[in-house]
Parts: C-alpha cells; structure tokens; sequence
C-alpha cells in the first residue's frame, strides 16, 4: 500500500505539473497581472523551483500531515477539506444505504421469482446501468425539482434533516448506475448458487424454501457481493464529483471540480491522493472480510501456504 500510495503520489503531482496553464494567471485574472505580481506568487507557493524539489517538498509536507495551502483560496486545505468532507460523506452513505438495500433485493427478488418479475428487474437495471451519474442528475432534477417541485434543485441547507432532505436527489443520483449494477450481479451469483448440488440436496430432506434461499442460496453469494461492495463504495467517491456540481452540493467533489479549473495544486493533489487512498483501504477491507463471510476463502488460502 505504501508503495501504491508512492506512485500515486508521483503520478498526481507529475500529471498537474505537466497541465497548461499556470495557477498564478487564474488567481490574477480580472486584476492587474503585473509581472511582479505573477513573480511574488510563484515565490509564494515555489511554482517556478524544479519539478523533483516541489515534488519532495509536497511529499515531505504530506507525510506529515500537511496538505499545504490553497492558491484559490488562501486557506490551509485542511480547513477546506474539514468543512467539506462531512457533507461529501453523508451524500456517499445515504448513496450507499439505496444500492445496498434496492440492489441486493431487487437482485434476490430477480433471482427466486424468475418469470415476468425477473424480465422487468432486468429492464429496470439495465437501464440505470446505462444512465450515467450526471444524466441521472439532470433527469431527476427536471422530474422532481423543476416539474413536481418535490425536493430543492440544489444546496445542502442546514441542520441534518435539511441536509438529508437536499441530499435526496443527489443520493439517488450517485446510487442509480450502482443499483443497477448490485442487483445484476447478486442475480447472477445466486441464479448460479442455485444450480449447486448442495441446494438440491437440501430441497430433497425437506428443508423449507426460504431457509434454503437464505442460507445456501443467498449466503454462499456473498463473496461475489462483498468483492463488488468494495467497487460499489470507491465509484461513489469518485462520482461525487459529477453529481455535487451537478447539484451545487458543497463537498469535496465541487471543491475538487473547481479546483480542477483554477489549477489549485495543492487542493487537487490532497482531494486526489485521499481518494486513491479511500480505494485502497476499502479493497483491504474487503479482502480481510472475504474470509470471514466465505470460509473457503480461509481455507485455500491456508492450502496453498501449506
């Protein structure tokens, strides 16, 4: 993982050092770009010292802790970040709450029912895994704020149920593609669980259909549930970024669209390390959980070290 975050980092800062533009130009724009004004702030922030010095500098301050000073907004990105990523994720666990819950049922209802009920889940998923966060984002807010004038087009509002009541759309925005998704794969895994021998022995002594649904149906999918859970929760950090601006929601996904315009180095470069960090905690995660929800996992592990 250290590694990983090693490259990442490079990759990052190569990637933005390398991008046209300068952030001195933004920052100035609209004001009296005076050559010595474009001097001091390349001083400022070092923009003008060579690549490997900046990129050790920013490397030496991040490691700790000290994700350096915005050019946009001449504050510490540790503020930004704090004001901002407790409303990033509260919109990515009301999003994660709809696929777990419409997914896994809509897949185990796809699965056990078949028939008419199947084909229509079918249709259902495959389009919303064919509608992207953004088009959802557009669709939900010309049905349901501009038309019905149920839910606001924009905003977080203040307090907690004023933000759950603003974050709905987006939520349901950033959560459909994945609903889609969750409930074609738990369908397949199951309809192939199903087919399993130990299944039909367990249907020939009697035991009740929902029993065998839930335990030997349904349970032996998991893992295959579990494996997409960890793609489920890094897609929905990175989604943010298009449905918060889509819906001027202030998180760390706007702040990083914006950032991503005005050439805000250090606000870019924090926003995305932390996510290809995220990423790779969850996928640890999920690896250390396998075993636990798939005993088989354990035990060819512990075969192949023998």
């Amino acid at each position: 993982m250290a590694a990983t975050l090693l490259g990442a980092s490079f990759v990052i800062f190569g990637m933005l050092y390398l991008a046209p533009g300068n952030p001195a130009d933004f920052l100035l724009s609209g004001r009296a770009a005076t050559p010595a004004a474009l001097h001091a702030i390349d001083v400022e922030y070092h923009l003008n010292d060579p690549f490997a010095e900046q990129y050790l500098r920013w490397l030496g301050q991040m490691l700790h802790g000290d994700f350096g000073r915005s050019i946009e907004y001449r504050t510490p990105v540790s503020t930004l970040l704090g004001a901002r990523l407790p409303t990033t994720m509260l919109l990515v666990g009301m999003a994660l709450v709809l696929v777990l819950v419409f997914g896994l049922v809509l897949g185990w209802i796809g699965a056990v029912r078949g028939g008419a009920v199947d084909s229509s889940i079918l249709v259902a998923t495959t389009f919303a895994v064919g509608t992207p966060s953004f088009v959802a984002a557009i669709l939900l807010q010309g049905l349901f704020s501009v038309k019905l004038h149920w839910f606001p087009s924009g905003g977080t509002g203040s307090g907690l149920p004023q933000m759950l009541w603003h974050l709905a759309l987006p939520a349901l925005a950033l959560a459909l593609y994945l609903i889609g998704l969750l409930a074609r794969v738990t369908r397949s895994a199951m309809l192939e669980a199903l087919d399993h021998e130990h299944v039909t022995a367990a249907r020939s002594r009697g035991v009740p259909e929902r029993q065998v649904i839930r335990r030997h149906v349904f349970r032996n999918s998991l893992g295959t549930v579990l494996t997409m859970g960890g793609l489920i929760v890094s897609t929905l950090v990175v989604c943010t970024v298009l449905v918060e601006s889509a819906f001027s929601v202030d998180g760390i996904g706007q702040l990083l669209d914006l950032s991503t315009t005005t050439k805000d180095f250090p606000v870019v470069q924090a926003i995305s390390l932390i996510i290809v960090g995220l990423f790779m905690v969850v996928n640890l995660l999920v690896d250390l959980v396998h075993p636990l929800v798939d005993p088989r996992v354990a035990l060819g592990t512990r075969s192949v070290a023998a």
